[in-house]
C-alpha cells in the first residue's frame, strides 16, 4: 500500500521524535496550553470535553455499584497527614505546602491535597460507629498537587485532574472484592471505552502505595513501548484504621477495625489516548470520548441547497450521536486535514453532486477509507462505522503491544532484545527478591510493572539470580 500522504506537516512524524510529535499533538489539537505556573496547564475546551466524556461513563459505572459523590477540603493539616507514616514518607517529596493565610503566619503547615485518605479517615472516625454504617462507598472528582520535578502534559502535571474513590467495610474478604471490583471497572472502561488492551495485575512491594498492603493496576503499552500506568487500587488493610484509631460495633457489640480501600484514574487517561492511537497527522480519538463523533463537511457549500442540506443531515445525525456541521468559509481541504488531526471518528462529505444521488461519503479516520452510502441509510450506518472505528484502533492497539511483548529467561536476553527491537513489555520470571527487582532495572533500564495475573512459567529461575523462580513479572521502561 502506497503510502498515505501526510496532510499535517506542522506535526513532528513520531518516529523523528516521539516526545515532540506528543507534544506537538497535545498543542495543535488544541487540547492544552501553557502557562506562567510551571508544571501546570490550561485544558482547553476540547482537551476537557474528552474529560468530561471519561468523568460521565465512570460515574455512571461506579454510581452502578452503590458509590456517592462526595467532596473533601483541599487542604490537610499536617498533624493529619503525619498520623499514618509510610503514607506521609511516600508523599513527603511532592507535598506543596501552605505556610500563610493572607498575611498571618499559620500555627500549622497545611498541605495541598496530593490525595485524600487522611482527610477520608478523619471523617470516616467521626461517622461509623456500628456495622450498620458501612458499608461506606464513596468518590470524589477534584484535582491534587503533587510537585513534580519533570512535567509532561496530562502524563505529569503539578495539578492534575482525577477521581479518588474511598470505602470502608466491616472484613477483609469485602474491601478486597472491591479492590478487584474496581479495577476491573477500569479495564473494562479502558477496552470497551477507550480501546485500549491493559493488563491486569498486582504491583510488587517495593512498588505499591505507601500506606497500602496490596496495590492492583492496569498497564498500557504505547505506540513507542513504554508503559503506561493507566489505573490503580489499593488495599490497605486496616492500617489507616488503626493509625485513625476508626472503630466500630460489629454484630457482636464488639469495637473493631474495618478495612480500607482507595482507587483512582486520572487525566492522563488522555495521554494514553494519544500515545496509543495516534498518528502523524494527529489525534486518533475513540469514539466513545470524542467530543465530536461525526463532522459534517459540505462541498461546494457556495451552490444552492448544499447547506441546507447538510445542516439538515447534520440536524438528523444529531438524534444518534455527536455530530457537528463546519460551514466554516475554510476549503475543504483545510477542514479535512484539521478534523482529522483533532481525531474526530467519522467524516460526512455532502456535495451538489451527492445529493442529486441521494447519497454522501464517509471517511473513517482510523484508516481514511472512504464509502459511498445512501441518506436513507446514514441513521443505521453512522454507528456501525463508529464501531468500526473503535474495533480498528483496539486491534491496532493490541497488534502493537503482542509484537512489542518478548519472553526472556536471562537480563542479557532482555538487553538483547532493547537494542534489536526497542522498547517493550517483557515477560521474565522472579524470585521475589526486592535486590533483584532493583538490579534488573540498573541494568537493563527496565523496571517492574505487574504481576500479571494470568501467570505463565517462562521458566524455572528468576531472570536476575537464577534462584527459583516464585512470579512472572512484565518488565518495562515506563511514562
Amino acid at each position: 500500500m502506497a503510502q498515505q500522504k501526510k496532510m499535517v506537516d506542522s506535526i513532528t512524524s513520531m518516529d523523528e521524535d516521539f516526545a515532540k510529535w506528543y507534544t506537538d499533538v497535545c498543542k495543535k489539537a488544541e487540547l492544552i496550553e501553557y502557562t506562567s505556573v510551571k508544571g501546570c496547564m490550561v485544558i482547553r475546551p476540547y482537551g476537557y470535553a474528552i474529560w468530561e466524556n471519561i468523568q460521565q461513563t465512570l460515574d455512571r459505572m461506579f454510581k452502578e455499584t452503590g458509590h456517592e459523590n462526595v467532596c473533601m477540603p483541599m487542604f490537610i493539616p499536617e498533624s493529619l497527614l503525619q498520623k499514618e507514616k509510610d503514607h506521609v514518607e511516600g508523599f513527603a517529596p511532592e507535598c506543596a505546602w501552605v505556610t500563610y493565610g493572607g498575611n498571618e503566619k499559620l500555627e500549622e503547615r497545611l498541605c495541598v491535597r496530593p490525595t485524600s485518605e487522611t482527610l477520608f479517615c478523619e471523617h470516616f472516625k467521626n461517622i461509623v460507629h456500628s456495622h450498620r454504617d458501612l458499608p461506606k462507598l464513596y468518590n470524589q472528582w477534584v484535582s491534587v498537587v503533587r510537585w513534580e520535578k519533570t512535567t509532561r502534559p496530562f502524563l505529569r502535571s503539578r495539578e492534575f485532574l482525577w477521581q479518588e474513590g474511598h470505602t470502608l467495610h466491616a472484613t477483609e474478604e469485602e474491601a478486597i472484592e472491591e479492590t478487584e471490583r474496581m479495577l476491573n471497572i477500569y479495564a473494562t472502561f479502558c477496552e470497551d471505552y477507550l480501546a485500549i488492551p491493559v493488563v491486569k495485575g498486582q504491583k510488587t512491594d517495593s512498588d505499591k502505595f505507601a500506606g497500602a498492603e496490596r496495590t492492583y493496576c492496569i498497564e498500557a503499552l504505547m505506540h513507542d513501548g513504554k508503559a503506561l500506568q493507566a489505573g490503580t487500587s489499593h488495599y490497605f488493610g486496616d492500617g489507616f484504621a488503626r493509625a485513625f484509631d476508626i472503630q466500630y460495633s460489629n454484630k457482636e457489640n464488639q469495637l473493631t477495625y474495618p478495612h480500607q480501600t482507595s482507587w483512582g484514574v486520572t487525566t492522563r487517561l488522555i495521554g494514553a489516548i494519544i500515545m496509543t492511537h495516534g498518528d502523524d497527522n494527529g489525534l486518533v480519538l475513540p469514539p466513545a470520548v470524542a467530543p465530536i463523533q461525526v463532522m459534517v463537511i459540505p462541498i461546494a457549500q457556495h451552490k444552492e441547497g448544499v447547506l441546507e442540506k447538510a445542516n439538515a443531515i447534520t440536524d438528523e445525525l444529531r438524534k444518534i450521536c455527536r455530530a457537528k456541521i463546519d460551514d466554516s468559509n475554510n476549503s475543504p481541504g483545510w477542514k479535512f486535514a484539521e478534523y482529522e488531526m483533532k481525531g474526530v471518528p467519522v467524516r460526512v462529505e455532502i456535495g451538489p453532486k451527492d445529493i442529486e444521488n441521494n447519497q454522501c461519503v464517509i471517511v473513517t479516520r482510523h484508516n481514511r477509507e472512504k464509502t459511498v452510502v445512501s441518506l436513507d441509510e446514514l441513521a443505521t450506518v453512522i454507528p456501525q462505522k463508529l464501531k468500526e472505528v473503535h474495533d480498528g484502533i483496539y486491534q491496532k492497539a493490541l497488534e502493537n503491544r503482542e509484537q512489542r511483548t518478548y519472553k526472556c529467561t536471562t537480563m542479557d536476553e532482555i538487553t538483547k532484545s532493547l537494542e534489536e527491537n526497542g522498547d517493550g513489555f517483557f515477560k521474565a520470571m522472579w524470585c521475589g527478591d526486592e535486590e533483584c527487582e532493583d538490579k534488573v532495572k540498573e541494568i537493563t533500564g527496565v523496571g517492574s510493572r505487574c504481576i500479571p495475573f494470568e501467570q505463565e512459567e517462562i521458566s524455572d529461575v528468576c531472570v536476575c539470580c537464577g534462584k527459583p523462580a516464585k512470579k512472572m513479572l512484565y518488565w518495562g521502561k515506563a511514562y
